[in-house]
């Protein structure tokens, strides 16, 4: 059921006002937000649901403080998506637990007016007190296109502000509009648009008044949400409202369409009506010449969009950013991973040794490094996006890509959260929450986690490292080590298009809905803008896949560590005492280290883990694999790239060992079967990177599909279906590998 606002007075603290900004998609809305609100700002989650909820404090006297909260871009109120809900939600004071709007600061793009504005309208039927701000002024003049302020302001019935949101310009005259927006100095808004039927206004007064005892909200509230539930047949308005009224609701809304039906339809009839007005606006207030000028952008785009030029200039892009990823991350990963390594021998020290210690050492300390040492790739990432987003080319990379994606069911929405998912499939799949359509948004969840993320780089260089020869291919620019881990990234990227399309003709089955976008002007990207995506996406990286890892970190650990067999232990201890007793010194402390190395992989052999590894061999034969590699993999339940620390520990070399050990690599070929062949060669390599491209080994990813579904359905299938295309493709690679002769 639905949860309804008080409308009580406010009081205290909570007489400070909400002002709700919005907006198309790639109108600067977070360039304004950033600009009016700079550190002052806070992001969560909605709640009972997975959008993002940015709220920002706006200074606008020195005694007045509001708060700004930015609402997802969206193209209309009639909500399909997640997100467009929200905004609904939001706008008509029907988001639980939070304080209703008192105020609306729409943003439009000043060159595009005519698409803009229609959202306006919607928000302005609301009959709440706005402010239009008037941004991108300075592209609309390089087109020729001039604005009369007051006129728009006087046919829009509210004051309207010229910004220029990435140069700060304007904002002091928007903060003075809204101090006398606040004090209720208000023109009028707008009530229905002329043009509908006649009685059509009065079948949505008839449908308002059903809605009058369910709160104390203004009539024009009431009515804008009424025409969304009539015009919407089956839409988000209609089910919710439907869900508090019950069939009642339902049966005049069924009336109210069946005397007004169009031969096109309600909502092509809105559009239609929205649209003229539109028109009527823009001729008393914009002049233009009757060919719009060709900019810099429209050039710029003639090559970018390009199919064949456009498509080898993404391609160009997108390999400097993963290599600037990899180039500019690693030292800093490295210089992660050796803070934490120091940290653990300290705090290790405070420990006497027992199962206290291995927690802090082995549990928490290495499941918070597990987390931390992906920060970097995480916070490059997000800044190349939000560079690429911010100077206008990552639509033009999604028009591209929808080209290939609708072939799959897909559509160019689902680029980004793909792209995404190269670093890590959590701000990937977190990405999603903008793509509109259900079904089209679970089957981009459903194929991310098959992108190769940053974690599956350890497994592919040891395995590479150690077992495909160094040989060159092209002379000196690709050697076969170079061309096999660049198909390990492919794998994943190929296999999803089957994936998806599988997907939308079997369960997710139905229509692909339009991928409508605006290609936005160039401009040079807004460094407040960027820095705070960076932060905020790093934090929200940390808050949300962080504890979920460390969690998954610590239930390994205890499956490692237990049972502890006391025969192992006290075997050990005699053989200390007499290293101890017989050496000193270099050669005393080297017989140690070995001693711990034995006895750690002694210990996980015997341990519950080592348990099921022995238990699945007889899975995991086919595929070339022993019951160590079959270990090592349900160890890296919780991160891929623990199965490298793992085999560190089961071929006696510590559990510190890394993806760049020498010792690693020599263990893993001398490695046999106990009837002396050797377990690792170049097809049990592939076998287990193609496995581990495929697999579902991440507990943080499974977490955040279960958060963004709502549903354990959907992320259980998501763990059976990788799994099992993982496991047949592993035992294809090896099986068909093995009959090549490759296994000599």
């Amino acid at each position: 059921m639905a949860t309804e606002l008080s409308d009580e007075p406010r009081t205290g603290v909570d007489q400070r006002c909400t002002i709700a900004l919005v907006g198309n998609p790639n109108t600067g809305k977070t360039t304004l937000f950033n600009g009016l609100t700079g550190l002052f700002q806070h992001v969560g989650n909605y709640p009972g649901v997975t959008v993002e909820r940015k709220v920002g404090r706006l200074r606008l006297t020195d005694d007045r403080i509001v708060d700004l909260v930015d609402l997802p871009g969206t193209y209309s109120l009639a909500a399909h998506a997640p997100d467009e809900m929200i905004v609904a939600d939001v706008l008509l004071g029907r988001m639980p637990r939070e304080r209703r709007i008192d105020a609306v600061l729409a943003i439009v793009d000043a060159s595009n007016l005519y698409r803009n504005l229609y959202l306006v309208s919607q928000v302005l039927e609301l009959g709440l007190p706005a402010v239009v701000a008037l941004n991108m002024s300075d592209v609309a003049d390089a087109r020729g296109i001039r604005i009369d302020v007051d006129r728009l302001s006087g046919c829009l019935g509210v004051p309207v502000v010229r910004v220029c949101a990435n140069r700060r310009q304007g904002l002091g005259d928007l903060r003075r509009e809204l101090r006398r927006l606040l004090r209720g100095e208000q023109h009028e808004g707008l009530s229905l648009l002329p043009g509908f039927p006649d009685g059509f206004p009065a079948a949505v007064d008839a449908v308002a008044s059903e809605l009058q005892s369910q709160n104390a909200r203004n009539a024009s509230v009431r009515r804008a949400e009424a025409l969304r539930a009539i015009v919407d047949e089956g839409g988000y308005a209609e089910r919710r409202l439907i869900e508090l009224r019950g069939d009642g609701l339902r049966m005049k809304l069924a009336d109210a369409r069946g005397r007004f039906s169009a031969a096109s339809g309600l909502s092509a009839l809105e559009s239609e009506v929205r649209y003229n007005w539109i028109r009527r606006v823009l001729a008393q207030s914009v002049s233009q010449p009757e060919d719009l000028q060709r900019t810099h952008s429209d050039r710029i785009d003639g090559v970018l969009t390009h199919r064949v030029w456009g498509t080898l200039l993404f391609v160009a892009i997108m390999g400097v950013v993963f290599q600037a990823i990899y180039a500019w991350a690693g030292p800093l990963m490295d210089w992660v991973d050796g803070l934490f390594a120091a940290l653990s021998v300290r705090v290790g020290g405070w420990f006497p040794e027992g199962a206290l210690k291995s927690l802090v050492q082995d549990g928490v300390i290495a499941g918070v490094g597990g987390v931390v040492i992906f920060l970097p790739q995480i916070a490059i990432l997000f800044f190349f996006i939000a560079v690429l987003e911010d100077c206008g080319y990552m639509a033009r990379a999604a028009l591209l890509m929808d080209r290939l994606l609708t072939k799959c069911g897909l559509s160019g929405q689902s680029f980004i959260p793909m792209l995404s998912s190269f670093a890590c499939a959590v701000p990937g799949i977190m990405a999603t929450r903008t793509i509109e359509g259900r079904r089209n948004r679970l089957v981009t969840i459903m194929v991310a986690p098959l992108m190769s993320c940053s974690a599956r780089l350890p497994v592919y260089t040891i395995l590479i490292g150690a077992f495909i020869p160094a040989r060159p291919i092209l002379g000196e620019w690709i050697g076969l080590q170079g061309l096999t881990l660049f198909a390990m990234y492919c794998v994943g990227a190929v296999v999803a298009v089957p994936v998806a399309w599988v997907l939308r003709k079997t369960l997710l089955k139905g229509e692909t809905t339009p991928f409508i976008l605006e290609l936005p002007s160039y401009k040079v990207p807004d460094k407040r803008t960027v820095g705070l995506r960076v932060y905020q996406s790093s934090r929200a990286f940390l808050a949300r896949a962080g504890s979920i890892i460390l969690a998954a970190t610590i239930a390994m650990w205890a499956l490692a560590y237990f049972p502890r067999s006391e025969t192992i232990l006290a075997e050990y201890e005699r053989h200390r005492l007499a290293a101890e007793a017989s050496q000193s010194g270099v050669a005393l402390k080297e017989t140690l280290e070995d001693l711990d190395a034995r006895m750690a992989a002694e210990l996980l052999n015997e341990s519950f883990l080592g348990r099921a590894g022995q238990w699945i061999e007889p899975a995991v034969r086919p595929l070339g694999w022993d019951w160590r590699i079959g270990m090592a993999t349900l160890a890296s339940f919780p991160a891929r790239e623990v199965i490298i620390a793992t085999l560190g520990t089961i071929y006696s070399l510590g559990g510190d060992t890394d993806e760049s050990s020498d010792d690693l690599r020599s263990a893993l070929r001398n490695a046999t079967w106990d009837d002396g062949r050797s377990v690792f060669n170049i097809p049990v390599a592939l076998s287990v990177m193609v496995f581990f491209a495929l697999c579902a080994q991440c507990a943080s990813t499974l977490a955040v599909i279960r958060r963004e579904t709502q549903s354990w359905r959907w992320t259980v299938f998501t763990f059976v279906y990788m799994t099992l295309l993982a496991y047949v493709a592993a035992l294809a690679t090896y099986q068909g590998t093995m009959a090549l002769g490759w296994g000599g």
